[in-house]
């Protein structure tokens, strides 16, 4: 990984994740990242796994940003196997993938109580709040962001796409306005191809969603340039 930018100071949350803790008011399961509690955090900051993989599959990419930021590594609430869960069911064939609709709005859901009780905790607001995923994370990512822009303040689309099925509960155009976005997409991306990261920054320019997207030359997986930027996008926004 690169160095930080200039305006980040050193200290980094290269902290291991904390033991596994349980929210009382979504069920869903965590470890934090930062233990830093003697200063108040100025970022929250949620990490969703993607399908098939465990709260700690994004730990690499939170050790790189400083303890200013509060990082929830986020466990799916669907077990699919030792150490593997998902947001919802999803298969792919010839039309592309087929999802579970039911199970992935349970989800959402869990995600806005989850989101809302770290706030009440940490003292944050959805001004502060960042939501970013890789995959099935990234799909969860922006759906809650795009829904509950009372929540969240910005999301990151990691090698992912956008749901059609959250259109019915999209956000007022004036909230959506408040969102930043980022999106990073592999250019050979054979599970999700980067069509479909072109067809989500077309949806966000007609939500009017301030973002921006970058492409790899990268398959699905969520290399370290793509960390770089994220991590640099955040701190731009976010870290003065």
């Amino acid at each position: 990984m690169h160095s930080q930018p200039s305006h980040q100071p050193p200290s980094l949350s290269a902290q291991q994740p904390s033991a596994l803790r349980q929210d009382a008011a979504s069920g869903l399961h965590y470890r934090l990242l930062s233990a830093d509690t003697a200063t108040a955090p100025q970022l929250l900051l949620l990490l969703l796994h993607g399908v098939g993989g465990n709260e700690g599959q994004l730990a690499a990419l939170g050790q790189q940003l400083d303890t200013r930021v509060r990082v929830v590594l986020v466990q799916a609430p669907l077990a699919f196997g030792p150490g593997q869960f998902g947001w919802f069911q999803v298969s792919f064939g010839a039309q592309g993938p087929s999802i579970n609709p039911a199970q992935a709005e349970a989800s959402r859901q869990q995600l806005q109580r989850l989101v809302a009780s770290l706030q009440a905790e940490c003292g944050l607001g959805a001004a502060q709040t960042v939501v970013a995923g890789f995959s099935q994370g990234g799909i969860m990512s922006a759906g809650l962001a795009l829904t509950s822009s009372q929540l969240v303040g910005g999301f990151g689309l990691l090698s992912g796409r956008i749901l059609p099925e959250i259109a019915p509960l999209l956000a007022a155009p004036q909230e959506l306005a408040t969102l930043a976005g980022f999106i990073s997409h592999g250019e050979f991306d054979d599970k999700l191809p980067l069509a479909w990261a072109e067809k989500a920054e077309r949806w966000l320019n007609e939500l009017g969603v301030p973002h921006q997207l970058q492409r790899y030359p990268a398959g699905h997986q969520l290399t370290a340039a793509m960390v770089q930027d994220f991590c640099h996008w955040l701190a731009a926004r976010w870290l003065h």
